[in-house]
């Protein structure tokens, strides 16, 4: 209980801390000046409504000498003051209320109009670095993992293409993953980003992506945050995949903080996300498949800098979104650039400016079935999250041919244990996806603290 408290109180110092970075203060003990209480700001009310009624009572002494005239100046000014604000809002729990709070500290939509900063730059340990910091499970897990796909993974390889006429059946492998960051012309216009062609949907569509996936498998495809929302999920069912997540890069603009000065065509909000669409092939479960999915690890949202104008790069978290994931070792990035290689995949694309890709020398990392996933240690089985045990797998539960009426167990016979709740809605039912990879999703909290 002492831990608790002690850990209660260190927590409120770091709140205290930050509310007087906010108001400009040395310190939280002199947070008492800045902000007044209850019984003081009753008593400012007070004294403001009495100056009020003594001022509006010599207007209406002077309003028998006064001409026209300045009974039209003096209405003008009353219009006035009735568009400017009274209060002054310094009472800390008027700044600790919701976002419903009218005031004006902590109002971020109002801040962003103002300033041009977002109000994604305030959300808190969003890092990779940091944004397990208080789960000291998860954050364990991840540095396990982490230090398996490094030593599973594969030498960097790497091949400079022609997609356009390249077939990919020829690279002779069917993989696990598949990512896709097709060079699309809404990029150019909303980023600056020059590619030596752009490809529009209906291009990408006619890929032969079917060839080189495996049997059970997982694809994600960048599609930006226009028309590629629907383009991109046509191209997911015309590969064989079925939808099952949608990952969101939210932008922030912490280092250049201003407005966009390019926007869509007859867009009316300025907009700052990206997305990455995820498909799923095969019957997957994740309460039955562990040798190749880990659910519940990550979450579904990427908070991260936006790049610089003209940059092509998008965040590095979705590689590491998709190894914690998925445990296959065949990875397979089309529309690579050298920036984007990496150990463990084979990057693919015309922007890559060296080769190094040898099909048979390629195979050889995946010659028994144990090569083709990372396999997973017991630490690591330990800590991961898992999706309850099913009603009909309990131990100790009815086995098949005991049961008696009404499909329930023979008179006298014992279950062997206590009833255990299931885990209904919780797993890929039907061979269906994962209830998002929002099921990857159920670590810390991610808004605003």
């Amino acid at each position: 209980m002492s831990d608790r408290l002690k850990e209660l109180r260190e927590r409120s110092h770091k709140r205290k801390q930050l509310l007087a970075q906010a108001f400009g203060v040395g310190s939280p003990d002199d947070l008492k000046v800045v902000l007044k209480s209850k019984e003081e700001i009753k008593e400012s009310k007070a004294a403001k409504q009495s100056e009020s009624e003594g001022t509006s009572k010599k207007k209406v002494r002077r309003s028998s000498d006064v001409t026209a005239g300045t009974v039209e100046k003096e209405e003008g000014e009353k219009k006035e003051e009735q568009f400017e604000t009274e209060e002054i809002y310094t009472d800390s729990s008027a700044f600790l209320k919701g976002t419903q709070s009218a005031n004006p500290h902590n109002d971020y939509c109002q801040h962003f109009v103002d300033t041009g900063e977002r109000p994604q730059n305030f959300i808190r340990d969003v890092g990779l670095a940091n944004r397990f910091e208080e789960y000291p499970k998860l954050r364990e897990l991840i540095r396990l993992k982490d230090d398996l796909i490094a030593t599973t993974n594969i030498p960097p390889t790497y091949m400079k293409c022609d997609l356009e006429s390249f077939e990919l059946s020829e690279l002779g492998c069917q993989f696990d993953v598949i990512l896709l960051e097709p060079p699309l012309q809404e990029y150019q216009r909303t980023q600056g980003a020059v590619f030596d062609k752009y490809w529009d949907w209906d291009e990408i569509e006619r890929l032969d992506v079917q060839s080189v996936a495996a049997q059970r498998s997982f694809i994600w495809i960048w599609c930006g945050n226009a028309e590629g929302l629907e383009r991109g999920r046509q191209c997911l069912k015309h590969w064989g995949y079925r939808r099952c997540e949608d990952i969101c890069w939210i932008k922030t603009n912490i280092q250049n903080p201003g407005h966009n000065k390019s926007l869509e065509p007859n867009a009316i909000h300025q907009r700052t996300k990206e997305h990455c669409l995820m498909g799923i092939k095969g019957t997957v479960k994740r309460s039955t498949d562990g040798d190749f999915i880990h659910a519940n690890v990550d979450i579904d949202l990427i908070i991260e800098e936006e790049p610089s104008y003209g940059s092509k790069d998008k965040p590095v978290e979705i590689f590491h979104m998709i190894e914690h994931f998925c445990l296959g070792r065949r990875r397979l990035h089309i529309f690579a650039r050298d920036s984007t290689i990496r150990p463990g995949w084979l990057s693919i694309g015309p922007e890559l400016t060296s080769s190094n890709y040898e099909r048979d020398r390629y195979m050889d990392f995946f010659k028994g079935d144990h090569d083709l996933t990372t396999g997973c240690s017991e630490e690591i089985e330990r800590l991961r999250p898992k999706s309850p045990v099913p009603k009909n797998k309990q131990i100790g539960g009815p086995q098949r041919g005991q049961r008696g009426g009404r499909g329930g167990p023979p008179r006298g016979a014992s279950t062997g244990g206590p009833p255990v709740r299931g885990g209904r809605g919780m797993g890929m039912n039907r061979g269906g996806p994962p209830r998002g990879m929002r099921g990857m999703g159920r670590g810390p909290p991610r808004g605003f603290r």
